[in-house]
């Protein structure tokens, strides 16, 4: 029976946490005229966007055995970077590349500390998330970074609002979550993921550069926060150095709700995306219920609770 539990919890946990939220927001009358309705999970989908791309890049981290706290910090600071662009001149295009390429680079950096130093991913990116939100501040003189009209504004919304088309950034992050499950699954990189987050010792004796490996890793992971600060961009209209605070913990959040393991080794791309719509769906339906924003926040920090203890369940821990 134990063994049973184990499998439905590690194979429908996350679908059935995502129909366990629905649920309660579509019974109480005061919410279910307008949640169930398609425009409201038009609005879901987009507010989805920025954790489910963050979500890609912390799913490998998590999965490896790491951890960045620092994300929420790193959205903020490229999209000051891309406001910055496309204030000075630059097209989308162009702007989105430079962006993706300096959350490659803070990656980067966060990986090579944490390799290079060797001390825990916790300590390193906690302390980088101070470092990046300051150095959003100073770049942006410590307020927001406002440009003319740009295309990438339109990434995050419709023409018409009404309508039934979803925004490009939905689609952007359902195709990178295909590409991402495809990387994971079915390429050596993926492979030597997983080996590093079950056990990096012998990971390291089976010939695995682990510590290239880490770089490596937190440097995809870093173009995937660079891309999910350019959609902050867009969602905003605008660079904002005070965005994203605590978003790193509906990140975390989403890839734990989907199944992955704090320890590593476990995880699936499809699982951290119904985790990162959960998430939204639970934000969606408190402001619908017309919950304070604290209360929100209870509500995630008991989600993250559960979702750990949910975790402890499935990998059989004990104390």
């Amino acid at each position: 029976m134990n063994d049973t539990v184990k499998v439905v919890l590690a194979k429908a946990g996350p679908f059935l946490g995502l129909l366990v939220v629905i649920i309660l927001f579509a019974i109480p009358g005061e919410t279910r005229e307008f949640f169930l309705t398609y425009h409201n999970f038009k609005t879901i989908f987009t507010q989805t966007v920025i954790v489910a791309i963050g979500a890609l890049g912390m799913t490998m981290i998590i999965v490896s055995g790491g951890i960045d706290l620092s994300v929420g910090s790193v959205i903020a600071f490229t999209s000051v970077v891309g406001a910055l662009l496309v204030q000075k001149g630059a097209g989308p295009v162009g702007a989105t590349f430079a962006v993706v390429g300096t959350g490659a680079a803070i990656g980067m950096l966060n990986g090579a500390a944490i390799a290079g130093l060797r001390v825990t991913p916790f300590i390193i990116t906690l302390g980088t998330l101070g470092v990046w939100r300051g150095s959003a501040k100073l770049l942006a003189h410590n307020q927001t970074v406002n440009y003319e009209a740009s295309p990438i504004n339109a990434w995050m919304r419709t023409a018409d609002p009404f309508s039934y088309a979803l925004p490009a950034g939905v689609w952007v992050a359902l195709g990178l979550a295909a590409v991402t499950a495809v990387l994971l699954r079915n390429t050596v990189f993926g492979r030597h993921v997983f080996a590093l987050g079950s056990n990096e010792a012998t990971a390291r004796l089976c010939g695995i550069p682990t510590t290239r490996m880490k770089i490596l890793i937190y440097a995809v992971a870093g173009c995937f926060f660079g891309l999910a600060g350019i959609f902050q961009m867009s969602r905003i209209s605008q660079g904002d150095p005070t965005a994203a605070v605590g978003l790193e913990l509906d990140i975390i959040a989403a890839v734990i709700i989907g199944g992955a393991s704090l320890n590593g080794g476990v995880g699936t791309i499809l699982g951290s995306m119904i985790g990162a719509l959960t998430m939204a769906v639970l934000r969606n339906g408190s402001q619908l219920s017309g919950w304070e924003t604290p209360v929100q926040e209870i509500i995630i920090g008991l989600v993250i609770i559960v979702a750990v203890f949910v975790d402890r369940l499935r990998q059989g821990k004990q104390e």
